[in-house]
């Protein structure tokens, strides 16, 4: 038993039961295949393929990988220990009407609080900052588009994916001081440049730092 129990605002019931009363088995079918899109397991799977993929790619790639990895990991995790402090019901477990209309049960009964779809969608939303206008803008409206499917599928209240999204940006940010994602250069006492490094050498080749070095000596 968690030892915070959260209560949805009037503004989450009046919405969970406007779905409740408006939606429908082809609509919930959508929203739960989408739903996938943000699931931890999927987005651990593409953060390691991309990580492995950029490990003889450029300096600046392998950050990038770095950062989405960690990121990816770290907003994975937390939405797990956050759940064991807090308590909140499913609004799926609340609704006769909505199962009539083809809402299907989403886990357990009392881990409604936060989305943790949303942390994910937040923390990779909030990479995206960085890059330009219209892929930001692209993957925005995806993450948009998978926490909506938890609202639609009542696997969450609204306030549960507000809080998820807030959650997971806060988490990218945190985090960026440790990979050095986001500045020009890496931060000094940067420990992804030793993991690199040790990376590097297991594989046998020669570090990033050290083949820039020989490259300008040569040049």
């Amino acid at each position: 038993m968690a030892s915070v129990t959260v209560q949805p605002t009037n503004t989450d019931v009046s919405i969970a039961n406007a779905i409740a009363s408006h939606t429908g088995p082809r609509i919930e079918k959508i929203a739960k295949a989408t739903t996938w899109g943000a699931d931890e397991h999927i987005l651990s799977a593409l953060a390691i393929g991309w990580w492995i993929y950029a490990r003889n790619k450029s300096a600046e790639q392998r950050r990038i990988s770095n950062h989405v990895l960690l990121t990816t990991v770290v907003s994975s995790a937390l939405p797990h220990l956050l759940k064991t402090v807090f308590d909140q019901e499913r609004p799926d477990r609340l609704t006769v009407r909505g199962h009539w209309r083809g809402v299907p049960f989403s886990g357990k009964r009392l881990d409604a609080f936060p989305s943790g779809h949303a942390v994910h969608v937040g923390a990779l939303v909030s990479v995206a900052s960085v890059l330009p206008g219209k892929p930001r803008a692209v993957i925005c409206g995806v993450g948009a588009t998978l926490v909506l499917t938890r609202i639609i599928l009542l696997a969450h209240w609204t306030s549960d994916v507000v809080a998820g999204l807030c959650v997971g940006a806060l988490v990218e940010r945190m985090l960026r001081p440790i990979t050095g994602y986001g500045s020009r250069s890496r931060p000094p006492n940067n420990p992804m440049k030793s993991i690199d490094r040790k990376i590097d050498r297991s594989i046998g080749r020669r570090p990033t730092d050290e083949r820039t070095r020989a490259a300008k000596s040569t040049a």
